[in-house]
């Protein structure tokens, strides 16, 4: 009797392993990547990742078979906290401003030329600072831990940040804020705010993308997406309309990004030997 209850726990536990929910499963990441936690495509279908503090300063190229192609250091960077990607189409950017314990004074974003480009191991990093003005302390009180950060994308010569709510109780709130995308030192402008609606799993905002048409911006969450048309730019999360979509995984999704107009690349961290793999998603009208 033991020996079939054993049986019965292994098959429930390998078919939990594999059901992916709404995504579709593209592969299995490379082992180095078990902490991934951005991601963008390039134009020679291939994807580029970063990973998350503790992990060497490093980006990675991947194919779409999961294979290692490059592994490129970035100079004149240190990962404090790599927890995000963007793109402009040519250069890539690196969110290096996690801050899980709200106590961080020296946020950032690194700018790299077109990674595909670089002949060499390494790559030159631009380094764009900023801080929150409305951060008074370093850290704030357990009810206004607001200002980590998971999230973010460019869009005409800005970052827009979404901030990752770590709040004692939790209330949900994520903060919007806008950063120039140039060198130098940067108070972030403040835009407003959103409370994710409530799901399966406590709303904290881990990724973030904007279609190439700029008309679909995507919030990740864990389980979560919640996708925003019909918005006026600077205002997306209080104007327009918001769809929640559960994806119906609850892995620890840490990245999204836009492929084309239509199609989402995501991916997960591994845990509990679940997760590190690539998935797609079709946003649907």
């Amino acid at each position: 009797m033991k020996k079939y209850f054993f049986l019965l726990l292994w098959i429930i536990v390998v078919g939990c392993a594999h059901n992916y929910g709404q995504l579709t499963y593209v592969t299995k990441l490379p082992h180095k990547l078990t902490e991934n936690s951005g991601i963008v495509p390039a134009k020679d279908s291939t994807l580029w990742f970063v990973m998350d503090r503790g992990n060497p300063d490093k980006i990675y190229q991947v194919n779409y078979e999961g294979d290692l192609l490059k592994e490129l250091k970035v100079k004149n960077a240190k990962n404090h906290d790599w927890e995000d990607l963007a793109s402009d189409g040519d250069n890539v950017y690196i969110g290096d401003f996690g801050n899980n314990s709200n106590d961080r004074k020296n946020l950032a974003i690194y700018k790299i030329p077109n990674p595909n480009a670089a002949t060499g191991d390494d790559i030159e990093a631009i380094k764009i600072e900023f801080n929150y003005p409305e951060q008074k302390d370093f850290p704030p009180k357990k009810k206004k831990l607001l200002f980590d950060a998971e999230a973010f994308f460019y869009y005409q010569n800005n970052f827009y940040i979404v901030t990752k709510n770590r709040t004692h109780p939790f209330n949900g709130e994520a903060l919007l804020y806008k950063v120039p995308a140039i060198e130098g030192k940067h108070q972030a402008q403040y835009l407003g705010s959103f409370v994710p609606p409530k799901g399966k799993i406590n709303g904290q905002v881990t990724s973030a993308d904007i279609s190439p048409d700029g008309r679909t911006i995507v919030l990740l969450g864990n389980g979560t997406l919640w996708v925003f048309t019909d918005f006026a730019m600077d205002n997306f999360l209080s104007t327009g309309t918001l769809k929640t979509i559960d994806l119906g995984v609850y892995t620890q999704l840490e990245s999204v990004c836009f492929t084309n107009n239509n199609t989402l690349l995501l991916s997960d961290e591994e845990s509990s030997k679940i997760g590190r793999n690539l998935y797609s998603y079709i946003l649907k009208d």
